[in-house]
């Protein structure tokens, strides 16, 4: 399939702006959902066994839905480029941009921020109950924040950056895959008794798919701190880099570390997950107490990552092509 030079600039760019001003509308039927009943119809018939047996099909499961996602997108790509090239342009557009959700994670961020300027913590912790996997029911102002703000964080490679990042070495096609591996790891990727042997393949898939997006965008949101007021720039690398280890995932830390540093607050501690405690070593240096409006703080700083990342790896694709 040959593409004008500069063509996946423009179908990348398409997609940004078709998610910031659709979003995820129900109206529209989202490749992701079929994702996920894919992997549901698998885990309950696979995850089941001995040990041995649940890792072999873990690896089944990774396999096969990698292979059936990049399989499918890269057919209707290349049969919509065959019936003609604006229809594979617009396929790609949307496709990509179903990867993509910064207006979705905003909004579920907005949506937090709006009970907390009012006292409504009973709303709001029902409101970071939607995007998070942690308990809520007993969190106050600063633990909502806290996990508002690590939510922002860890998405903003996630949701963000690492789709655009595959979108702009493999199209949809690669944009699609990348999805159909976080996703896996969203429902499968767990540390606990149902998923820890099942779920491992696809977590360390998500792992490797992720390593590179999530420090390229660590150094975009320093990079967009420049533009935002009330950010810490100074020892924000240090920081980062002192800190992005002690997470648990390998990836999300270096966005996490990241943003506590600009914020100046202390992320990670105290976490629950179905009753069972989870003690998250400590980011960033606690010169602010962490309040609402760091959460409008760490918005700004998603916008000026996914923006300065975006044209970066534009320009890396120019510079590699030209």
């Amino acid at each position: 399939m040959d593409m004008v030079v500069p063509l996946i600039i423009l179908i990348v760019i398409g997609a940004i702006v078709l998610d910031l001003m659709l979003g995820d509308p129900r109206w529209l039927p989202h490749p992701v959902i079929g994702i996920g009943r894919l992997i549901r119809f698998f885990d309950k018939r696979w995850n089941r066994g001995p040990v041995h047996i649940k890792k072999r099909n873990g690896v089944f499961l990774t396999l096969v839905i990698v292979l059936i996602v990049f399989l499918i997108t890269s057919a209707v790509t290349v049969s919509l480029y065959k019936l003609h090239p604006v229809a594979g342009t617009l396929g790609q557009l949307y496709m990509i941009s179903t990867t993509i959700a910064i207006k979705g994670l905003r909004q579920a961020a907005r949506d937090i921020v709006k009970p907390l300027t009012t006292g409504d913590l009973s709303e709001a912790r029902l409101k970071l109950s939607t995007i998070v996997g942690r308990d809520t029911a007993d969190l106050n102002e600063e633990e909502i924040v806290r996990g508002t703000v690590e939510t922002v964080a860890e998405n903003t490679t996630d949701a963000i950056t690492a789709p655009i990042f595959w979108a702009f070495i493999g199209g949809a096609p690669l944009a699609m895959t990348y999805r159909a591996i976080n996703t896996l790891d969203s429902m499968v990727g767990y540390k606990n008794n149902t998923y820890k042997d099942f779920g491992r393949s696809s977590a360390r898939l998500d792992d490797v798919v992720n390593w590179l997006p999530a420090r390229i965008t660590a150094l975009t949101l320093w990079l967009g701190g420049f533009f935002v007021k009330g950010i810490r720039l100074r020892h924000a690398w240090q920081l980062t880099r002192r800190d992005a280890p002690k997470h648990p995932s390998p990836n999300s830390g270096w966005t996490e570390a990241m943003m506590a540093a600009l914020l100046g607050v202390q992320l990670g501690g105290r976490n629950t997950y179905s009753g069972q405690v989870s003690d998250r070593a400590r980011m960033g240096v606690p010169f602010e107490q962490l309040h609402c409006h760091h959460i409008l703080l760490a918005l700004r700083c998603m916008r000026g990552g996914w923006v300065i990342f975006t044209l970066l790896m534009s320009g890396i694709w120019l510079l590699l092509h030209f």
